[in-house]
């Protein structure tokens, strides 16, 4: 069993321009509000938006200036956040990089606040690099973590199957996804293909937390911009043929230490492991219960394609 809660945050970014020298502050502001909403949760990681600490309304000459007064300020505040109050963070922001680039970027930040990973978008719009000089990164990025082996994806990526694809060959157990797009059912097709949790983070649009089946398990409304929910990534994603017998005994054995979930229509079950000491790749191997991907790569074979 490996159980956490996860919460992923989208409200509206600020509809105003703050008066010069006050840009920080305000922001700051801005986030320590809705933070106070879900700190409450005690969520052990929190996704944030897409360019959180940006002000769209400010012209392009003018942003580019407060990226380079903001520097690393709110990466800083994220990071005292995350310590003060023992959760995981993903900061997702335009930043200057070392090498003199600029990257559209996600950074996940530890519970003692320091660098984990980051990530940067391997697909900018066209005018993030011709108006911004953003540049793109170099593909997925996958880390192993407390919660699981944990991948991201940055709003527009989510519309490049090649992507999803090399996401899905190195499985991840949970994509964190920080956007000003939903994707609508391409955030469905991203979680099943990479057999993954996707917790989608939507500046003014709804927050949606993913089953490994593409199934919404949790989201946010109209009334309240975040959602929170608790997440076991201690699962197996099998087919029915050829196991709704050993399911059954699965079942038997392990009751409620066990959830087998169906979605319908699909074929395929979750199979989640809620036992503190069993996993479910263990439960799987017992019951010689096949795993979806090894029953597709089967039938392959057996019509000789690769």
């Amino acid at each position: 069993m490996r159980s956490f809660t996860v919460s992923a945050l989208g409200p509206r970014p600020p509809q105003y321009l703050p008066a010069a020298g006050e840009e920080i502050r305000m922001m700051k502001k801005h986030w320590e509000t809705y933070l106070e909403k879900v700190l409450p949760d005690q969520p052990d990681l929190i996704v944030l938006p897409e360019c959180c600490d940006r002000f769209p309304l400010m012209p392009m000459e003018d942003r580019l200036a407060y990226y380079r007064e903001r520097g690393t300020a709110f990466l800083d505040f994220f990071a005292q956040k995350a310590a003060d109050n023992n959760c995981c963070i993903v900061y997702s922001a335009v930043l200057d990089q070392p090498d003199g680039t600029r990257r559209n970027c996600s950074t996940l930040l530890g519970r003692d606040g320091k660098i984990i990973t980051s990530y940067n978008k391997t697909f900018p719009v066209i005018e993030e690099k011709t108006i911004q000089n953003i540049q793109p990164g170099s593909g997925p990025v996958v880390a192993e973590t407390e919660f699981g082996r944990v991948g991201f994806a940055i709003c527009f990526d989510l519309n490049f199957t090649e992507l999803t694809e090399a996401y899905a060959a190195q499985k991840p157990e949970i994509l964190l996804f920080s956007s000003m797009y939903h994707g609508a059912h391409a955030q469905t097709h991203w979680a099943y293909t990479c057999r993954s949790y996707f917790v989608g983070a939507v500046a003014d649009n709804e927050c949606t937390i993913l089953d490994p089946q593409g199934s919404k398990i949790a989201s946010s409304t109209n009334y309240t911009p975040f959602v929170t929910r608790r997440i076991n990534t201690d699962f197996e994603v099998v087919h029915l043929d050829y196991n709704w017998d050993k399911l059954l005994e699965a079942r038997k054995k392990y009751g409620r230490k066990i959830s087998i979930s169906d979605p319908g229509k699909l074929g395929s079950v979750l199979v989640t492991s809620e036992h503190e000491e069993i996993s479910a790749a263990q439960m799987v191997k017992e019951f010689e219960i096949e795993r979806l991907d090894d029953y597709l790569a089967r039938v392959r074979k057996f019509y000789g394609s690769k």
